[in-house]
């Protein structure tokens, strides 16, 4: 008998078949077809449907032509990360920041967030109170507002001290953005450095002593989104590399589209700090996770406009790559010496409850 495993979770091959092959699956639709982390829905579709009503099989419409004012993206995602304090952050920065980031990765401008609590008995409420003030005071500076929620308690060992459901809702800076967009000749940008994150939790689980204070890259990516937008760049399509890392995004792109895409390993960031953990502990940075970072393809003659923009931000922002081909389908890494070879998508356990 088949079962659900840790590596089920871990953002690789098996999560993507699980969603793939039987999640979406069960509850296909449009929408779900478009594999975008947030629904991009429009409003008219909605005005079609009187409270209480069945939705049927035409239920809520995917965008499509809608003008952006007309439309909004909703997202949902719950985080159990372990440890539930780490160096950078904690589990309800990481609870705004990733909901927050879910929309941006669309084009949407985050408004309104929801916050469910499962909470375990014997919690303290010292911990539970920082938690709280970190999301509020993240959400106020994202110009969010926490505007409902809910609050359960479970007995000890039913829960590993919190866990967090947040679901989203914003309209669009302008046009929404969808993995459908992406085009041969896209140049690949890439935000920031890579697999912060995922190491800082891999140090504090291993108890690693690092000689630097490497912290998770968590953050919101809402105003270096708003300010690529209103900058008139053509951007295809973006998504944050956070579970399975920049690996697993390359590869769904790569088979959502049937496109090869080229990446080069000297125009990718890797801090000494994530290199080392890595190194030691037998892990590919391309496949740790990150939770501010963002890999976005946009048109070529716009790719130079862009990277300024992103480095205005980041100054470790860089052009990684392009897509090279519809007549094959995978990822290349080019390597710093020139041979080539292909990044797969991640496989087996990797890392759970990274976020």
């Amino acid at each position: 008998m088949q079962r659900i495993l840790l590596a089920h979770g871990g953002g690789g091959e098996e999560m993507h078949a699980l969603i793939n092959d039987l999640i979406f699956r069960i509850f296909d639709n449009e929408i779900l077809r478009a594999q975008n982390d947030s629904a991009i829905l429009a409003l008219d579709s909605l005005r079609e449907h009187k409270i209480g009503a069945q939705i049927g099989s035409q239920g809520i419409k995917a965008h499509t032509q809608t003008p952006a004012q007309e439309s909004f993206a909703f997202s949902t995602d719950s985080f159990v990360v372990s440890p539930i304090e780490f160096s950078g952050g904690n589990i309800g920065k990481l609870a705004v920041c990733g909901s927050v980031n879910d929309l941006a990765m669309v084009g949407a401008d985050a408004q309104f967030l929801s916050c469910a609590l499962i909470l375990e008995d014997g919690l303290e409420l010292a911990v539970l109170e920082r938690i709280l003030r970190t999301m509020k005071q993240v959400a106020q500076n994202a110009g969010v507002m926490i505007v409902c929620g809910d609050t359960k308690v479970l007995p000890r060992g039913s829960v590993d001290k919190i866990f967090i459901n947040t679901a989203c809702v914003g309209g669009f800076f302008n046009t929404p953005l969808n993995i459908a967009n992406l085009k041969v000749n896209a140049k690949i940008l890439l935000s920031g450095d890579i697999g912060r994150h995922g190491g800082v939790i891999l140090a504090h689980r291993e108890e690693l002593a690092l000689q630097s204070a490497l912290k998770s890259d968590c953050a919101c990516l809402k105003e270096v989104v708003r300010a690529l937008i209103e900058s008139g760049v053509r951007v295809q399509c973006m998504r944050d590399a956070t579970r399975g890392g920049i690996a697993s995004v390359l590869n769904e792109w790569a088979d959502f589209k049937g496109y090869e895409l080229l990446v080069r390993e000297k125009d990718i960031a890797v801090c000494d700090e994530v290199a080392g953990i890595c190194e030691i502990l037998g892990f590919e940075p391309y496949e740790l996770a990150n939770e501010g970072t963002f890999l976005l393809a946009v048109d070529d003659e716009d790719a130079q406009r862009a990277l300024e923009i992103l480095r205005s931000f980041n100054p470790l922002a860089n052009c990684i790559g392009e897509v090279v081909s519809d007549k094959a389908k995978g990822v290349v890494c080019e390597s710093i010496y020139g041979t080539k070879r292909y990044l797969e998508f991640p496989k087996g356990e990797l890392l759970p409850r990274i976020c």
